[in-house]
């Protein structure tokens, strides 16, 4: 069995996050149950900043239950930053990593799915919505136009897959080569050269609260994805715990 760390990137999220650290801590224990995932394996919570009880949310639940884990980051630094802040904390755990956003739009039990593929020998899964359902008309079309301008620009993109997706250790460990804040991860992923598979799961609404993607959040991110291409991988990893001002439960 491999240790795993479930990485939820976490900003205002204190609506949702009683629900979501019970769906993630039933899906560690069948993770657990079905020989994939140790007993030391962790949900790791990276608190991005949040203003409301996310934080203070997150130390109650470790008390409960020292397999959910939190990483506080000094300030806000956006989804991205957040999320590799968790990954870097993964891999110097030596973890398979799966991130999953905290609202639980993403399908849970899509994650055993995720952890069969990588005991078949994958050191990538990504999670691709099979439908956009759930989305508004507007959302829906600029997206689907999103990716068509990034493949002729020649980006690998995965098509309809965001940041839902297990890493094992050898995938972070290239991952770790890319520096600096605010990285385009699902730009990246398809450039470590590491085996990539995908799982299909249906895309759910948003349990509670409201998103955090504002229309200038994702012009940014879109803007990141034409400079992703780019990058270039250095010769030495990154350091983890780069913004955390606080760790529980690791």
């Amino acid at each position: 069995m491999e240790k795993y760390f479930i990485v939820v990137p976490c900003y205002n999220e204190e609506e949702v996050l009683p629900e979501t650290i019970k769906r993630l801590g039933d899906c560690l224990n069948t993770l657990e149950q079905r020989g994939f995932a140790s007993p030391d394996s962790r949900v790791l919570f990276v608190n991005d900043g949040s203003v409301d009880r996310t934080w203070e949310t997150i130390k109650d639940a470790n008390e409960h239950d020292e397999r959910m884990a939190g990483l506080c980051l000094d300030q806000n630094r956006g989804h991205q930053t957040a999320l590799t802040e968790g990954l870097m904390c993964a891999r110097d755990k030596r973890a398979v990593s799966v991130s999953i956003d905290a609202d639980l739009q993403d399908d849970v039990n899509a994650i055993i799915d995720m952890a069969e593929k990588h005991a078949a020998g994958a050191h990538i899964v990504c999670g691709v919505r099979a439908s956009r359902q759930t989305d508004t008309f507007l959302k829906r079309n600029t997206a689907r136009a999103y990716y068509k301008i990034m493949q002729l620009f020649g980006s690998s993109l995965i098509y309809d897959h965001a940041d839902f997706r297990l890493m094992d250790p050898e995938a972070l460990d290239r991952l770790a080569l890319y520096h600096g804040d605010d990285l385009f991860l699902r730009g990246l992923i398809t450039r470590l050269g590491y085996r990539c598979e995908t799982v299909s799961y249906d895309r759910a609404e948003r349990f509670a609260g409201e998103s955090k993607y504002t229309l200038k959040k994702m012009l940014k991110l879109a803007a990141k994805g034409f400079t992703s291409g780019k990058m270039r991988p250095l010769s030495v990893a990154r350091e983890p715990y780069t913004h955390t001002k606080e760790l529980i439960g690791l």
